[in-house]
């Protein structure tokens, strides 16, 4: 998506391109380096600003080869502006975006072919969100061969009701997903918003339910907790906290993206959670959803 953050006076607005699973596909490549190739799959239109968005893709060296155009549709756009105390506040305009036609082909089938040669799939709520039923429903069927196959799917829930319909259909899809993941990412807010657990012992309780073989709770500056295999682990890693914090956009994203990028490397889910909670920090010192290279 094109992200404008605008400034207190309303006036003023810095471009970006960011979008929870772009930003965590390019937090992905810059922690996994030369060990790994990251693709990020999606639609855009054909007009400036998409090819702006594909070409800061490239910089970033995340494959876009699987990107496609569509010939009429743009790409979504939102805004993010600040009170004193950080706290964000979202605009999107997004409801006839191009991404709308993921796996879409322009015959109306529905078409995950770009997707057979991966090893791992991230996805997240939101992508459940913008795609009709019928497309869902179709992405389960496919999750399902991938990981016979050998396949991997890792999923963070991202609940933002106002893309959904409604409450009960957010939480019917994401339970369907999470039963689907190999790899959990959740953060703790927005699972309890979505299910409305009781309190956290309510909300680990329904993720040992889920049969996940690695499950990574986020919570803030508290730091993450995990179960493995439905075990809660012991962990008595001392996770960092700032008092530098200028910007909490992409904090779960970035998180995200250095946990994975750990995890894939082969390092244990307690080395893979600090990284992921380091690459956060670095993050919410900073301005904008992706920092720079030189804050890494």
């Amino acid at each position: 998506m094109v992200e404008l953050s605008v400034d207190p006076t309303g006036r003023n607005a810095a471009v970006g391109y960011a979008g929870d699973t772009l930003n965590t596909a390019i937090y992905l490549k810059r922690n996994l380096g030369t060990e790994g190739d990251v693709f990020f799959t999606s639609v855009l239109g054909q007009d400036q600003f998409s090819e702006w968005m594909l070409h800061y893709i490239e910089a970033e060296d995340v494959n876009a080869s699987t990107i496609s155009k569509h010939p009429s549709l743009l790409p979504g756009i939102y805004s993010i502006s600040k009170n004193d105390d950080c706290d964000r506040t979202f605009t999107y305009w997004r409801e006839n975006s191009a991404a709308r036609k993921l796996f879409q082909t322009p015959e109306g089938e529905v078409d995950f072919s770009i997707l057979e040669d991966m090893g791992v799939v991230y996805f997240s709520a939101i992508t459940l969100a913008i795609l009709p039923e019928h497309v869902v429903n179709a992405w389960f069927e496919w999750l399902k061969v991938f990981r016979a196959n050998g396949g991997k799917v890792a999923f963070d829930s991202n609940y933002r009701p106002r893309l959904w319909q409604s409450r009960e259909q957010a939480l019917k899809i994401v339970e369907e997903a999470w039963r689907l993941t190999d790899i959990a990412v959740p953060s703790i807010d927005d699972e309890m918003d979505l299910f409305e657990d009781q309190d956290e012992d309510a909300l680990v309780q329904r993720f040992q339910s889920y049969n996940i073989s690695d499950v990574v709770i986020k919570r803030g500056e508290r730091g993450p907790i995990a179960l493995k295999n439905g075990q809660m682990l012991n962990s008595d890693i001392d996770f960092p906290s700032t008092r530098n914090v200028v910007d909490t956009t992409a904090a779960g994203d970035s998180f995200n993206g250095g946990f994975l990028a750990s995890c894939l490397n082969g390092l244990a889910i307690e080395q893979s959670m600090l990284a992921g909670h380091n690459m956060a920090m670095k993050v919410i010192a900073h301005q904008g959803a992706i920092i720079d290279k030189s804050h890494m």
